[in-house]
């Protein structure tokens, strides 16, 4: 009997340790590194966070200083952007401000946690300069409190005193030599860099939840302090250590002793949108009366919750709502608004719906045969209508060469004047409450073949000159044959150009693929932000290809080719994931025929974006490593794909 016992509460203990092990691989226990990636201090680990999150990590260290963008496109994947500040180290042709870089870090899940220990592979600072270069494998594992790491490093990651040979090197001696350096251009990539060197630097590390908020971290730092392009303090220590300090979901403090030489702080900021954004509440109009009919009172119903109600049909078995809607970017959200407003209007017929935006379909399911034997119950008048939106956003300007970080405060106005249903007019005006722009002085390096974005400093320094127009174009939109859609824009199209043009979207429901074409007529607005133009102008013309992938790895990629706002030809590829609730963040790269050598600095043109909603509003954002001329389109307020798949997230 003891015996029995003894098995059956070994079983359960083994099963006990299991299911506390699994526990760390999660949000709350784990927070990003002074690089910006889940890890400890300095090392990374072998954790990650659900698909969607994504954060800002501010760093002040010596002599590094870092903003880092990171986000988790897939719950095995994770990619971050940096600016980086080298106090020490002079600027070329600059020399009385510090030296300042950029890169992308990636990393990705091999293995998940089980009765074995997850594993990740990650590269840091894999294309450019490469002064944070470096590799690494890890593993981790966690039992209760306590998650433990173990990895080798590679580069920047190769700097412990107990380096041993470099394993890949006994499967080919390429693996043995580690390029120095980098191409004149930078931003290039680098693959003979990849793992390579005579050493590899084994680390490892720890971190234990002392509270909920609270987490103690340990490793054995594996910094390379001598041999990179940085130059560090003698390190007076093999450890580091640290304290994280969570205020609430979103925000963290850090502060870490590094190498026995200096204290560091680290200020965080993520967000999970599957906790953060909250689901929709319906709201009860009040103003219903007790003479209202069932369709007024659906009307009033859906109207009170963000849809509007262009025309109402009823057939013998169905009523058909051919609505329009702005506010909710979930098909699903709209529906169970339409079911809930039904059942209070005491409507029991089955519902078909046709949704539009600007008179474009978006989703269709009123028929033929439905319109044949349905008769109209309500119609909307189509008077103008005006919608406003008043608002405070941070316009940043990091890592310019007269200061690392600059940005304004800006009062804005966002005004739609719905002229019928297909024909809108509308502004955007600014006002800069705050500014630290007044210094910029320094022309770009390179402007070929023209000068159609590298002159932002121009126009920034001109943001305190009271209001500014951002946006005041005329959009007309048209659907004159089914899947076939058009878009007609004319007027101050963005910041810094004005002009006319249209396009054209080939767009079919239920499908993974659209095509179409855009034509656009373009002027360069002058400094001052108002109704002037500067002498350059051009006609760009590109065709595009949009593919959605709705199996196991969804993404969202477009294709683009054709003529640039700066003249040159070439192509663009974009890839990103969009979630339900309106999380959207991508990478995109373009070749165009300028050449390395004439763009300069950065070879060729790149960057990161992301949309994040809040609140019926969003933050969006485009991130490039540098402002250059070449592959500069226009930032369009909205283009036809964007919205037509606006209610057909892929995950």
């Amino acid at each position: 009997m003891s015996k029995i016992l003894y098995n059956f509460f070994k079983k359960k203990s083994f099963l006990l340790f299991l299911s506390i092990s699994l526990s760390a691989d999660n949000y709350d226990t784990n927070s990003f590194n002074n690089h910006g990636v889940v890890g400890l201090i300095n090392s990374p680990t072998a954790r990650f966070y659900d698909e969607g999150v994504h954060g800002v990590t501010l760093y002040d260290g010596t002599p590094d200083q870092k903003i880092t963008l990171s986000s988790s496109p897939y719950d095995w994947m994770e990619a971050s952007f940096f600016y980086t500040n080298i106090q020490g180290m002079p600027y070329p042709g600059y020399e009385y401000q510090d030296y300042k870089d950029k890169g992308f870090n990636i990393k990705l899940r091999l293995k998940k946690e089980g009765i074995l220990p997850a594993i990740a592979i990650g590269l840091n600072d894999f294309a450019g300069t490469g002064f944070h270069s470096s590799e690494y494998i890890v593993a981790s594992y966690g039992i209760n409190k306590l998650d433990m790491h173990f990895g080798l490093g590679w580069g920047q990651l190769d700097g412990a005193n107990n380096q041993i040979n470099n394993p890949l090197g006994y499967l080919d001696e390429r693996f043995k030599n580690r390029p120095k350096g980098f191409t004149d251009e930078g931003g290039q990539f680098n693959p003979d860099k990849y793992f390579s060197s005579l050493t590899a630097s084994p680390f490892y590390g720890m971190s234990y939840s002392l509270k909920n908020n609270l987490l103690l971290k340990i490793e054995l730092d594996p910094t390379n302090t001598t041999g990179g392009q940085i130059k560090y303090d003698k390190k007076e220590s093999d450890f580091s250590y640290g304290l994280d300090y969570s205020i609430n979901d979103s925000f963290t403090i850090g502060a870490s002793f590094e190498r026995g030489n200096y204290l560091s702080l680290r200020f965080v900021y993520r967000n999970n949108p599957k906790r953060s954004i909250k689901k929709y509440e319906y709201i009860d109009p009040d103003n219903i009366g007790v003479d209202d009919n069932k369709y007024t009172k659906l009307i009033k119903n859906l109207e009170e919750n963000g849809i509007g109600v262009n025309k109402i049909s009823e057939s013998s078995r169905s009523i058909g709502l051919e609505l329009t809607q702005f506010i909710h970017p979930d098909l699903k959200v709209v529906e169970q608004i339409i079911a809930e407003a039904s059942k209070k209007a005491g409507i029991k017929k089955n519902i078909k719906k046709d949704i539009k935006i600007a008179e474009l379909k978006a989703v269709s399911e009123l028929d033929d045969v439905f319109a044949r034997n349905a008769q109209t119950i309500y119609e909307r008048n189509t008077k103008r209508r005006i919608n406003t939106n008043n608002s405070i956003r941070f316009k940043p300007f990091i890592a310019s060469r007269e200061e690392f970080f600059k940005g304004a405060l800006l009062a804005e106005n966002d005004t739609e004047l719905v002229l019928n249903q297909n024909l809108f007019f509308n502004v955007n005006l600014k006002y800069s409450l705050a500014n630290n722009f007044e210094d910029l002085r320094f022309p770009p390096f390179d402007t070929f073949p023209a000068q159609v974005r590298s002159d932002i400093k121009q126009y920034l320094k001109n943001m305190d000159k009271g209001v500014l127009i951002g946006r005041a174009q005329f959009d007309y939109h048209l659907t004159p044959k089914d899947n076939h859609h058009l878009m007609f824009t004319g007027g101050i199209l963005e910041d810094m150009f004005s002009g006319i043009g249209m396009e054209y979207l080939f767009f079919k429901q239920n499908t993974n693929y659209s095509f179409g074409v855009e034509l656009f007529k373009v002027r360069k607005r002058d400094y001052d932000w108002g109704f002037g133009h500067l002498d350059y102008e051009n006609t760009t013309l590109t065709a595009n290809l949009y593919l959605r992938n709705y199996g196991l790895i969804p993404f969202d990629m477009k294709i683009s080719a054709g003529e640039y706002l700066a003249g040159d030809v070439g192509a663009t590829f974009e890839i990103s994931r969009k979630f339900a609730n309106g999380v959207n963040f991508g990478a995109f790269a373009s070749v165009t025929d300028v050449t390395a050598e004439q763009f300069g600095e950065g070879s060729f043109d790149k960057g990161i974006f992301f949309n994040i909603p809040i609140f019926g509003n969003s933050i969006s954002y485009t991130w490039r490593p540098l402002t250059k001329d070449p592959a500069q389109k226009l930032v369009r307020r909205n283009a036809l794909h964007d919205l037509l798949v606006r209610f057909r997230p892929i995950d």
